[in-house]
């Protein structure tokens, strides 16, 4: 069977409106780029499709997929145009009319007529501006289509997704869900196998074994129940919600270093001996983005160990300054990296309660107005997301808190706001030194 029963209800489907919400990788977006072919082709066809994909080597992965059904059909009756050279956005056919792929930009969405495809769409930055300048597009005709993992419940996917269930469904969606269960009980695991390597270890097992294996390698119990049983994570009580963090990331490949002078890297660095980890953060200023360039996390590691990474990181030509945790066993590391770099290039910082609100904000303000560019990785995800404010019993400072998993204690979020302390600080006289005598530690 070519296509499963979930992605064959998804294809038979000629709602005007249709939302599909998904487990991940289950192969919805390649049954999407079929769908497009599949309207786009035909010689009666009078309208476009217009695909939004959330960056673009996305926009580049859908593109290839509706290009290799083209070519099927096409060798069944010619239906490509031939005469167009191939384009890195968009895909011709006989008939005049194309699949482009736009930016994840909103606004390219504003004036074209035609199919809509959102794909990915909670992973987009403002998912519903997406929504209100794509919906116009299809009033002269075609179908919009939203197809997505959840990120989080304040995200409008889930709002949209509510709307439908306990809302009357005001705009008519047809809603489909699709687990990863789901997709096992109608032939998933199958279909995977066939395509995998014989000695990989998933073609011996069977849909409960996978089942379990992909739970396993999860971030955490979260991250299973949203990205794989469509269960929203609980954005009320986070500090950074999922749409916000799913807002800033971009596919980067890590790590990346950057050897000319001209380069302005900042490092982060919390610090651990035994348990948590140790998390090199490093950014690169680019205009007025932050871009990570690498995320390195040790554990159990002997500070000697430890401080030749710091000698490696220390070495890049365009390193302007590293932040680094000195609370408790993290004091001795700083004040010898202190001594071998100076003050200029390094600032120690005691993580106490005043001090974490003055990283933990502006990383989240930050995040607001997108001047942060993160790699999509669950486990990056999960430590940002796992951190939590709470009531403190120390005058008019708040706890921040966060569950330790299998991945660590959210030593990933404060690796992160150190480097942001530090690229914010490289000017300006260091606002935590002066706490640096503080004891009252709170580590998370």
């Amino acid at each position: 069977m070519f296509f499963l029963p979930y992605q064959k209800r998804w294809l038979e489907d000629t709602s005007r409106l249709k939302l599909m919400v998904k487990s991940r990788q289950i192969g919805l977006s390649w049954t999407a780029a079929y769908s497009a072919v599949r309207s786009t082709a035909p010689a009666g066809n009078r309208l476009d499709t217009w695909v939004a994909s959330r960056d673009e080597a996305q926009a580049r992965l859908f593109l290839q997929d509706a290009r290799m059904f083209g070519d099927v059909l096409h060798r069944a009756a010619p239906c490509l145009d031939e005469r167009v050279r191939p384009s890195a956005s968009s895909l011709g056919f006989l008939n005049g009319r194309s699949i482009h792929c736009l930016s994840s930009n909103a606004d390219a969405q504003a004036g074209k007529r035609g199919h809509r495809i959102l794909d990915e769409f909670a992973l987009h930055p403002d998912p519903q501006h997406l929504y209100t300048i794509a919906y116009p597009g299809i009033t002269w005709g075609g179908r919009l289509e939203i197809i997505s993992t959840h990120r989080g419940s304040a995200n409008y996917f889930n709002r949209l997704i509510e709307e439908i269930r306990e809302g009357g469904n005001p705009k008519g969606f047809s809603l489909h869900v699709v687990t990863l269960p789901d997709a096992l009980r109608q032939g998933f695991l199958k279909k995977l196998q066939a395509k995998l390597p014989s000695e990989d270890p998933r073609c011996r097992m069977s849909d409960d074994d996978y089942l379990q294996y992909i739970r396993d390698g999860c971030a955490d119990e979260d991250a299973w129940n949203q990205e794989y049983l469509c269960l929203p994570s609980d954005d009320k009580t986070a500090f950074l919600s999922a749409s916000l963090i799913a807002s800033c990331e971009q596919t980067l490949r890590l790590p990346l270093y950057p050897r000319e002078h001209t380069a302005k890297l900042f490092l982060g660095i919390d610090l651990a001996r035994d348990h948590d980890l140790t998390v090199f953060y490093l950014l690169e200023q680019q205009g007025a983005q932050l871009l990570t360039r690498d995320i390195h996390c040790v554990q159990n590691l002997p500070f000697s160990e430890q401080e030749a990474i710091l000698h490696r990181y220390m070495a890049l030509p365009g390193l302007r300054r590293v932040a680094m945790d000195e609370t408790g066993i993290g004091r001795q590391f700083a004040e010898r990296a202190t001594a071998r770099y100076g003050r200029s290039k390094v600032l120690p910082v005691t993580l106490t309660l005043a001090s974490k609100e003055q990283l933990a904000y502006p990383l989240r303000e930050s995040f607001e107005n997108g001047n942060l560019v993160i790699p999509e990785d669950p486990v990056l995800r999960s430590d940002l997301s796992a951190v939590r404010v709470a009531a403190s019993s120390v005058g008019a400072h708040v706890r921040f808190t966060a569950e330790r998993s299998a991945h660590g204690h959210a030593d990933r979020f404060w690796a992160l706001a150190l480097a942001l302390h530090a690229a914010q600080q490289v000017q300006a006289v260091p606002r935590l030194q002066t706490l640096a005598s503080s004891r009252n530690c709170s580590r998370i």
